[in-house]
């Protein structure tokens, strides 16, 4: 059995290390939820890839002031960056729910509109 300081000492300490997957957890599911109102408000082009920019800005504040107390350094092993990095599968796990959204809330819209331009005007 290892003592205390062994324990700290070691690399991977298991407790941080499940700590660090729950905010990853968090991260997740704020780029799931900012893909969902991206789509549900019908945002395109820039406004969309705006609102996930804030949305991971304002998720590593929340982070920063819940979690880590003022110190991400402390806690986590990458700080800031760490924080403030969106990365990989959440960017496109944001591409992916926006676009399933937009297409649900959207698609009469879009029906309607392809649906008129092919049928022609009785007189």
């Amino acid at each position: 059995m290892s003592t205390p300081a062994e324990a700290a000492a070691q690399r991977i300490y298991a407790p941080n290390a499940l700590y660090n997957s729950s905010l990853t957890t968090v991260k997740f599911l704020a780029a799931c939820f900012a893909g969902a109102v991206a789509g549900i408000l019908g945002l395109q082009n820039w406004a969309g890839f705006a609102l996930f920019l804030t949305s991971t800005v304002f998720t590593a504040l929340c982070i920063y002031a819940i979690n880590c107390h003022g110190h991400p350094a402390k806690y986590i092993p990458g700080g800031w960056m760490f924080l403030l990095n969106p990365g990989q599968d959440n960017a496109f796990t944001f591409l992916l729910v926006w676009t399933l959204f937009f297409g649900i809330v959207h698609a009469n819209e879009r029906a309607d509109l392809i649906e008129s331009s092919f049928i022609p005007n009785q007189v």
